[in-house]
């Protein structure tokens, strides 16, 4: 039988992790209590799972977490023996967390070491600024606090209360999974790619759930996400435009791990060079010194656009390349000669076929093909109705094929 694990430093916040509990079990909820604390609070905390046991899952043993004289040290440590801990259980079927920014940055990495779906609720002091790098590509619901978690007062029993409720009705009103037993695919858009992606959709939806993900760094982390968990049947990576980002210094950057899963899993892959004609960055004024006198485009009033140029596109090329290299399943990279984004088409403020052609050679220069993995030319733009049958060619190329539905 399953638990709710509440998790957080006992030997801080121990009053307020065990009303957690005892609110969830008020609401009919298996609860157990897992102590992070590194301070020596000892086994009296009230826990059902100790600092130690949790310590005893770190690489290096417990002698590796607890009894440390360095606190940031302790707690990086703590925080790698819990996603050990909640990866190693198949019993866990959600987790509340309570902290200020060490409690959270404890429990968050064992939040997302669960599945997408499973609940997870996480009341921290630093849930009203950027929750970025405790969320990350994970469904974490972060509750901000209002005041420290240091006690139990009228404020925070409230809060804390209302959180374990939360969690108790998403454990005790699981949504039903649906009776559609059809293969979900995995698909990167952009605003400026949203006509290809729409028209994908609307051409695979009949016999796949269509998952689209926007591409604005957790979005095709989260993608990854769900191919390293066997959620995904297959990938339509038409928009890789977080390579421009992580490359040049934007502010949409997947990290050095995208399409690291693809490789990994070796599912059936169709690329293409969506949006790598542009940089990410906040309002114009956010734009670093040195990229002050390029091609900027003011998409709104918070995002400003940079063209790449053909040497950044070279680049480009060689990175995105070497990644492809290192897939063994079914690839299949189109390069969309009319243009990679909305804005880069004749007449529209991206327009260099130059820069375009930069990408496109340095990719075909530097992508070992073989009879699985291939490049292809389409003369068309991305959003074109003609790339887009290119793209659903290439796609049917790679799956394999699915037996008839019995009615």
């Amino acid at each position: 039988m399953g638990y709710a694990l509440v998790a957080g430093t006992c030997d801080t916040k121990g009053t307020e992790l065990r009303y957690a509990r005892d609110c969830l079990r008020a609401a009919g909820v298996e609860t157990r209590l897992a102590d992070l604390g590194t301070g020596g609070a000892g086994d009296d905390t009230g826990a059902e799972i100790t600092a130690a046991q949790i310590a005893a899952h770190h690489p290096d043993g417990v002698g590796a977490v607890l009894g440390l004289d360095d606190r940031g040290r302790a707690v990086t440590a703590m925080a790698l023996a819990c996603e050990r801990f909640v990866a190693a259980r198949d019993d866990i079927d959600g987790i509340l967390g309570l902290g200020g920014s060490g409690g959270t940055a404890l429990v968050a990495p064992a939040m997302r070491a669960l599945a997408i779906g499973v609940p997870k609720v996480m009341v921290s002091t630093v849930a009203s600024g950027d929750v970025a790098p405790y969320v990350g590509p994970s469904d974490i619901c972060m509750m901000y606090s209002v005041t420290d978690v240091a006690g139990l007062n009228r404020i925070s029993r409230v809060v804390i209360g209302n959180a374990a409720h939360a969690l108790a009705g998403m454990l005790r009103h699981p949504v039903a999974a649906g009776d559609d037993l059809k293969p979900a695919l995995g698909l990167t858009m952009f605003g400026v790619t949203t006509p290809c992606i729409t028209q994908l959709t609307e051409a695979l939806s009949a016999d796949y759930d269509c998952l689209v993900f926007h591409a604005t760094g957790t979005g095709g982390q989260s993608m990854e996400k769900l191919v390293d968990s066997g959620a995904l049947a297959g990938v339509l990576d038409i928009s890789t435009t977080e390579v421009c980002d992580l490359l040049m210094g934007g502010v949409m950057s997947a990290g050095e791990g995208r399409l690291d899963a693809v490789a990994r899993s070796g599912l059936p892959y169709v690329g293409a060079c969506g949006a790598l004609d542009m940089v990410n960055f906040g309002a114009v004024d956010t734009v670093p010194a040195r990229y002050r006198d390029r091609n900027l485009y003011e998409h709104n009033a918070q995002v400003t656009l940079m063209r790449t140029t053909a040497e950044e596109n070279r680049r480009l090329g060689e990175w995105i390349a070497a990644k492809l290299n290192r897939c063994d399943g079914p690839v299949r990279f189109l390069l969309p000669e009319g243009g990679v984004s909305a804005i880069d088409a004749p007449g529209q403020p991206f327009h260099d076929p130059a820069a375009d052609a930069a990408l496109f050679d340095a990719l075909e220069t530097h992508v070992q093909q073989t009879a699985d993995r291939r490049l292809l030319r389409v003369p068309h733009h991305i959003n074109d109705p003609d790339f887009v049958a290119a793209a659903l060619a290439a796609f049917a190329d790679v799956m394999p094929a699915r037996p008839l539905r019995q009615e």
